[in-house]
């Protein structure tokens, strides 16, 4: 089984194309796809959840 990937907040922004800012609000409100927050403060955002996440906006759309 292949590894997860592990996506920075930058490469999520880059490829579902928000600002970096509505993505931070989106995050606050929970309305965003689960993070992970490392040891060291960086947020990381598995490619599997992404994924889910935008799956989720599809049907409520």
């Amino acid at each position: 089984m292949a590894r997860d990937e592990m996506l920075t907040i930058s490469e999520v922004v880059e490829e579902i194309g928000v600002p970096l800012s509505t993505f931070h609000r989106w995050r606050q409100l929970r309305k965003g796809p689960k993070a992970i927050k490392l040891p060291n403060g960086s947020v990381r955002i598995r490619r599997s959840e992404l994924d889910r996440w935008i799956t989720t906006l599809e049907e409520t759309a």
